[in-house]
């Protein structure tokens, strides 16, 4: 069985697998219609060449550089090129404010950054013009940038051309303990503070969950396909490094609204996802299989019904016969559309309701869901077969990582993953880290097979006017699972009970509307009797599972969907609390004096 190689930095790993790949295909993207590849040795020499420039315009070790960019070949190579020359990338959000960028800028003291192109730059530019410390603009497109002062403007390409140089120049000096990058929170509340992740952190977390695939499912040929944000800490680990330690190939997706195609196109091995999407999808399998009639619906059920009886531990050889018929039938359909070879699907990112990984497991998709944020390099823990798989855990940890349990619930990290520390925030720092300890900030439990349990966010946690706890990220996701509710918060924090504001599911208000002869104006909708009725009942199924502390009395429905462009969502799609209390609070306090 193959492991991983004990390496000095992750620059150090990618020159091993140049070597070991030379002209075999790495990193794909998509033009005209078609894949096109580039080799590790091609990928390489532009690594070299970009890292030669970033020195030859006066950067400096140690210098940070932004990096603001789509999902593509340039990010990977841009991103290996500011740590082959001895500096630290800063990774930013594509969907990121002029404020945001400037709040990052001022907080990192980046001096350089490097853009795709006018889209982004847009945002980003008026905050690098006002900032104290930004020296040089790198783009990877054409920027048309006005009046800029003293900045000086870079084209990426002509850079690399005008640098050219070998992989063999490259000096991969960085030890364990630097900084690799800092990886800015997208916070569910207040303003983003920068993790200072170092190079021991995210090898460690490559070496774990190598050895994951390894032990657990064969490790091949990879491939994956990237598009959740690199700019976050669980893609540029599992979805960049990981990949590179594998020897695997990266495919760039085209955007989520042709994932699905992609998917199809590329059949990857892995794929790293969040749970929104298993949510999507589960929907979309369901009303395809509902929409064929006959009997795949009836399949549907009994795949479902089986994989519900083996989660709980009581299937028996009696089942025999119906899990054959499903391998023969319904799960080599679905195994299609994920392209034909997904060793394994691994959601993370956020926590998932163990009835959708249930329904994925029961139709043969290997689903693991991991754990962990950004202050851990980010993994944590994942499930793995070999411990056996339990949809309500995220696993066992890491090799070599701790996780102990303090007095209060919180979970508690401690190995080589930990983070050391916040840029420029002594005082945050001191406070997650104490005695080599990482105060996460999750309230959990470790089952006595080694398996971590999360059962909320110690700060997320509602303590209603009697005391009682409640976690409303269990809930939330229960609401969420109803085919009439597309996204919820629950509200109640020192109040009597519970309250919820919901987003209805807009492909089922569009049919709701069809039937009703309804012409779905939604300002309308929303005092629509019938409607609200229906979504009330949707609420009433889920109060059935819950205890009398956690029902929701009331709700209110929002006055549009929760998004990363409205500052509702984070761009790992969380809830950002903070904000929606602050727009729906005054309504929501109101459903305790009607």
């Amino acid at each position: 069985m193959r492991k991983l190689e004990h390496f000095p930095n992750l620059v150090a790993m990618f020159l091993a697998r140049v070597s070991e790949k030379s002209d075999a295909p790495f990193l794909w993207y998509k033009r005209d219609g078609g894949w096109i590849a580039i080799s590790w040795r091609e990928a390489a020499e532009q690594v070299a060449s970009l890292a030669a420039a970033l020195k030859g315009i006066g950067l400096k070790p140690g210098d940070r550089v932004m990096l603001v960019a789509e999902n593509r070949p340039e990010w990977c190579i841009s991103d290996l090129a500011i740590m082959a020359a001895g500096c630290i990338t800063v990774p930013t959000y594509t969907t990121n404010t002029e404020r945001d960028h400037a709040h990052i800028i001022e907080n990192s003291g980046a001096s350089a950054v490097i853009v795709s192109g006018a889209k982004l730059a847009k945002a980003l530019l008026p905050a690098v013009i006002r900032s104290s410390t930004m020296r040089t603009v790198i783009s990877m497109e054409e920027v048309r940038p006005g009046q800029t002062g003293a900045l000086a403007f870079h084209r990426w390409g002509e850079l690399i051309r005008d640098h050219a140089s070998a992989p063999e120049t490259i000096v991969a000096s960085a030890t364990r303990a630097d900084t690799a990058c800092i990886i800015y929170t997208s916070g569910t509340g207040g303003a983003p503070r920068g993790v200072m992740q170092h190079h021991g952190a995210i090898l460690h977390n490559v070496a774990g969950t190598s050895a994951i695939i390894a032990e657990d499912f064969s490790w091949g040929d990879e491939v994956f396909l990237s598009f959740l944000p690199l700019s976050h800490a669980y893609e540029h680990t599992a979805g960049q490094h990981l990949p590179i330690g594998l020897g695997g190939q990266i495919y760039y997706a085209e955007g989520i609204e042709k994932l699905a195609a992609n998917i199809a196109e590329v059949r990857p091995t892995i794929m790293v996802v969040v749970p929104r999407l298993f949510e999507v999808l589960r929907a979309r399998i369901t009303k395809d299989v509902e929409k064929k009639g006959g009997i795949a619906p009836w399949l549907l059920d009994k795949a479902q019904a089986l994989g519900t009886k083996r989660y709980r531990g009581t299937s028996t050889v009696l089942d025999k016969p119906m899990d054959l018929l499903l391998n023969a039938t319904l799960r080599p359909k679905v195994a299609q559309r994920f392209g034909g070879r997904i060793k394994a699907m691994v959601s993370g990112g956020a926590p998932l309701t163990p009835e959708v990984g249930v329904f994925f497991q029961s139709l043969g998709i290997a689903f693991l869901q991991g754990y962990g944020q950004t202050e851990s390099g980010p993994v944590v823990s994942c499930n793995r077969p070999a411990a056996g798989l339990k949809m309500d855990t995220v696993g066992p940890p890491l090799d070599a990582t701790e996780v102990r349990i303090a007095e209060d619930g919180e979970i508690l990290v401690r190995g080589e993953l930990v983070m050391h520390g916040y840029w420029r925030n002594p005082e945050e720092s001191a406070r997650v880290l104490q005695d080599g300890w990482l105060h996460t900030g999750d309230i959990g439990l470790i089952d006595e097979r080694g398996r971590i349990k999360i059962t909320d966010r110690k700060k997320d946690i509602i303590v209603n006017d009697k005391g009682e706890n409640v976690a409303p990220q269990k809930v939330e996701g229960m609401l969420t699972l109803q085919p009439e509710i597309a996204q919820a918060m629950i509200y109640g924090d020192r109040k009597p009970y519970m309250v919820a504001l919901l987003v209805p599911d807009p492909e089922w208000t569009q049919q709701w509307c069809a039937m009703n002869g309804d012409p779905c104006n939604f300002t309308r909708l929303a005092e629509n009797s019938e409607y609200r009725t229906i979504i009330g009942q949707a609420v009433e199924r889920v109060n059935r599972d819950l205890s009398v502390t956690e029902r929701i009395r009331r709700y209110v429905l929002a006055e549009a969907p929760f998004s990363i462009e409205n500052e509702q969502l984070t761009p790992s799609l969380k809830i950002r609390r903070h904000v929606l209390r602050d727009v729906y609070g005054e309504r929501l306090d109101g459903l305790y004096r009607g």
